[in-house]
């Protein structure tokens, strides 16, 4: 070989370096200590670099680049409010397989957390700290400018309110399970999962314990500026100082609400502010979530749940980001994977899976494969990576236990199918003469009554929910223990003859009145099988005062009809031949919502609740009824 040739050959192949081309590992069989190993042969690791943000504040920020790569490389963000220092688990896998397939892997503190200076707030500023993060990489001397974000809950919520600015050097987004992120979309207005229906949810008094932590050790000053102090205080100490353990269990039940954490010894953050707002309080569009009207700029994969907190409102969110149009090549370029599992369990997709009580059958799907096509198509360039005939939507049909696919959500062919709620006056409990018909009831049948006590609340027993210290296990369980109750109301279709696909959003319409000036009434959607095991498949609340608008609270008055829309249910089951529907309405479901005292007062604040004796109406003009969106 010539020495020119060769030098032009050595040339193209440093310049044509893709670690892609290395053998891959499953890194989920790995114990720690190989996985650690395995990140020091192949990766150079720079760790506590103080990424500066338009306020003077600096965010730590550890990059993993691959060895002996070079040239410029794509980068993939990830920001975490957790301790993420010292690799391990998820994130550590997620760095290995990045810097093996040629990405620059960042894992960056949120403000004021761990080693990030400035005060914590919930979502880290996404719109102003996401936005100086992007533009310091895409200057940095190894980066190609263009970033991928990636993450799953707390680690995917920060992007969504980014994703409406439009940074150029925003690539494209894997949002896993990021709920939490989205504030008013559509029909939604949950306000990060702080609501259903105007009900506050418990999940995030357990979780803000934890978080909003006042304990948390600060860096010594001196370290702030001095870069040897601070590394050694990094080495030796990761901040996360240790916080008395909670019965969670009994604490949940704490009245009055708004000091369950105050009356743990806890001084007042982030939960005292909150749970003093309704879900129309203007203080909601001043944080980090992202709201329709917001516009949307990026290209995203979605990874949702439908045994997650909110699958909701990151579906309606997917729809406004496909409608947004604000950039059209982002807006055409949005794609959901949906998976029959819990809150960003997206590792346990494979044969057998059992999602709480549930087999769903072989739910295997290539998670990773997914997203570093899609990274690889949107960072890389590679069009290849990620196929244009991908469908807009991969989901599991439960029941059929099977991955289906649609060009949007719901599926076009799904047709709404009404199911009126009948009895005759005695539907309470499972044995009850609740049923679900085709054929609305004539003027004379009787209402359904029930006895609403707070201090006696109808349980949670699985259902979708996350984070919450253990209170409530997430997934498909028996709902029949629940359905034994004398205050649970219970409706049920005859024995199915051929399958009914439901897929999509499930609306109910209820007709109640009440001798409270308010309470709550909830609704939750069964598939019951042929022995009779009752399993969940979707529960909603509804606060009665926000009846009229979340922004026009109203009283009821003791006997008078009123409409509740709840916020809509979301899945794709198959009830199969034999199986029956089930619908099951009450007015608690604890401790996953929080109790209506039933005041009318403010009842995150009140201890003594009294007891409501509500109706749901289902004759002549008062009809009740449900919604199925079905598969034609």
């Amino acid at each position: 070989m010539k020495p020119l040739f060769a030098k032009l050959v050595v040339t193209a192949l440093v310049a044509a370096y893709v670690p892609q081309a290395l053998a891959f590992q499953d890194y989920t069989k790995y114990s720690p200590a190989a996985l650690e190993s395995e990140l020091a042969k192949t990766t150079v690791s720079r760790l506590g670099v103080m990424v500066p943000m338009r306020d003077g504040v600096a965010l730590s920020t550890d990059i993993y680049t691959p060895k002996n790569a070079k040239g410029k490389l794509p980068t993939i963000l990830w920001k975490t409010p957790y301790n993420e220092h010292k690799l391990k688990g998820g994130t550590l896998r997620y760095v290995l397989e990045s810097v093996k397939r040629g990405y620059t892997f960042i894992v960056q503190n949120e403000r004021g957390r761990y080693f990030s200076q400035g005060k914590w707030e919930i979502l880290g500023k996404p719109q102003t700290d996401g936005y100086d993060t992007l533009s310091w990489i895409a200057a940095q001397p190894w980066s190609n400018g263009k970033v991928g974000t990636l993450g799953c809950s707390s680690s995917a919520e920060w992007q969504l309110a980014l994703a409406g600015m439009n940074h150029p050097a925003h690539a494209a987004m894997v949002p896993m399970a990021s709920g939490a992120g989205i504030g008013k979309v559509g029909r939604f207005q949950e306000q990060g999962n702080w609501y259903t229906g105007g009900v506050p949810r418990n999940l995030f008094f357990v979780w803000l314990y934890g978080v909003d932590n006042p304990l948390r050790a600060e860096l010594p000053s001196a370290a702030l500026t001095d870069e040897k102090l601070r590394a050694y205080v990094e080495a030796y100490n990761d901040l996360d100082a240790t916080k008395p353990k909670v019965d969670w269990n009994k604490q949940i039940k704490h009245l009055p609400v708004d000091r369950m954490l105050t009356d743990l010894g806890e001084p007042p953050a982030t939960f005292e502010q909150f749970i003093k707002r309704t879900p129309a309080d203007p203080a909601w569009q001043q944080g980090g979530l992202y709201h329709e009207g917001m516009g949307w700029g990026v290209p995203a994969l979605w990874f949702n749940s439908w045994y997650d907190v909110s699958i909701g409102p990151n579906l309606e969110l997917f729809n406004v980001a496909r409608a947004a149009n604000t950039d059209k090549q982002a807006s055409a370029n949005q794609y959901a994977v949906v998976a029959p599992v819990a809150h960003c369990q997206y590792a346990k997709l494979g044969p057998d899976t059992v999602v709480g009580e549930r087999n769903m059958g072989d739910t295997s799907f290539d998670v990773d494969g997914a997203i570093y096509g899609w990274f690889d198509r949107w960072l890389k360039g590679d069009s290849k990576a990620f196929a244009a005939s991908t469908p807009h939507v991969r989901y599991y049909l439960m029941g059929a236990n099977r991955w289906e696919t649609a060009a949007q959500w719901p599926p076009q062919n799904a047709k709404p199918m009404r199911l009126y709620l009948r009895s005759n006056g005695a539907a309470n409990t499972l044995n009850g003469d609740g049923r679900l018909v085709a054929e609305a009831a004539p003027a004379n049948e009787a209402p359904d009554r029930y006895r609403y006590d707070p201090m006696n609340p109808v349980q949670t027993i699985g259902g979708g929910d996350c984070c919450n210290g253990g209170i409530v296990v997430p997934g498909a369980f028996d709902q029949r223990p629940v359905e034994a109750r004398g205050d649970v109301l219970v409706y049920t279709s005859e024995p199915l003859t051929k399958p009914v696909d439901v897929v999509g959003f499930v609306d109910a319409v209820l007709k109640v009145s009440s001798s409270a000036k308010d309470t709550d009434f909830a609704v939750k959607l069964v598939d019951v099988a042929p022995d009779g095991t009752a399993w969940i498949l979707g529960d909603t609340i509804f606060r009665a005062r926000y009846r009229d608008g979340y922004d026009k609270p109203a009283m009821m008055s003791p006997g008078q009809v009123y409409t509740i829309h709840p916020t809509p249910m979301t899945t794709a089951n198959r009830f199969d031949v034999g199986h029956r529907i089930r619908v099951e309405i009450t007015s608690s479901n604890f401790p996953k919502f929080v109790r209506n005292l039933n005041t009318g007062g403010p009842n995150e604040s009140e201890k003594t609740g009294v007891v409501a004796d509500n109706v749901i109406h289902h004759a002549g003009e008062a009809q009740s009824y449900i919604e199925l969106p079905v598969l034609r």
